[in-house]
């Protein structure tokens, strides 16, 4: 399984810093026996692992070579591939980046490298076979993308930064067999990649009659792109989990 993790952003929420925004230190590890600062990315990449994310692509910008640097190494059992966005132009653009690598007949999921959530394997619960996004209750939905979703866990539609959100469940990672992928991939470029947000293509595929589906099964998601979101990581950081190593 491919894991895709956009990382092209400014981070303009968080700078100014002397390093790219997804390797800002939040937390610890242990490694060989001393206890060393965390890059925030490393979260989403143990739980892609932890999902079944053999293969993972970081898409960054020409500028941000440090996340090259750091994560040039394999780390527990993970392969990195790196492709390059040359500029900012939203997260489809950036997912779909990585399309020549991902196989029709391989699963993928995708993540935000600035966010922490629980639990760690909720990932590995979702099915390889269909269309998932993985959510999250938050207090304050009108600052992401709520996911609204039928009884059965279909979901109708995905409000994209909507001041009246009507579900307090927002996406935080998502998962698809390469087919749907592609078909995902098809569909922005038929709409000549008009949609920035995940969420309105989402909203058209639905439209179109494909078929999404919710996994309700998240306890905890900050988002660690401001000073608030960081201050809260912290917090859930020191609540929930302890400090591990890094394999």
């Amino acid at each position: 399984m491919w894991g895709i993790i956009p990382a092209a952003g400014q981070g303009t929420r968080i700078q100014p810093l002397a390093f790219s925004k997804e390797l800002l230190p939040v937390g610890t590890r242990f490694e060989g026996g001393t206890e060393r600062p965390r890059a925030v990315s490393e979260y989403l990449v143990e739980r892609l692992a932890h999902g079944g994310a053999r293969k993972i692509c970081f898409v960054i910008s020409p500028h941000k070579d440090d996340i090259l640097r750091y994560f040039s190494d394999r780390v527990g059992g993970v392969d990195f591939a790196f492709v390059i966005q040359p500029r900012a132009a939203g997260l489809c653009d950036a997912i779909f980046r990585a399309a020549p690598l991902i196989h029709p007949e391989e699963p993928v999921a995708v993540g935000l490298p600035d966010t922490i959530w629980f639990p760690e394997d909720a990932l590995a619960s979702l099915p390889d076979d269909r269309f998932s996004f993985l959510t999250f209750p938050v207090e304050e939905p009108r600052h992401f993308d709520a996911v609204v979703a039928e009884a059965d866990g279909r979901i109708r539609e995905i409000q994209v930064k909507n001041p009246n959100a009507t579900s307090r469940w927002i996406w935080g990672a998502f998962k698809m067999p390469g087919r749907i992928f592609h078909e995902l991939h098809a569909l922005w470029l038929e709409r000549e990649r008009e949609d920035e947000y995940l969420g309105t293509l989402v909203n058209a595929w639905i439209a179109c009659g494909g078929e999404a589906w919710d996994a309700p099964l998240g306890t905890g998601y900050v988002d660690v792109g401001t000073l608030h979101g960081y201050r809260e990581a912290l917090r859930l950081l020191g609540a929930l989990e302890p400090a591990t190593d890094r394999a």
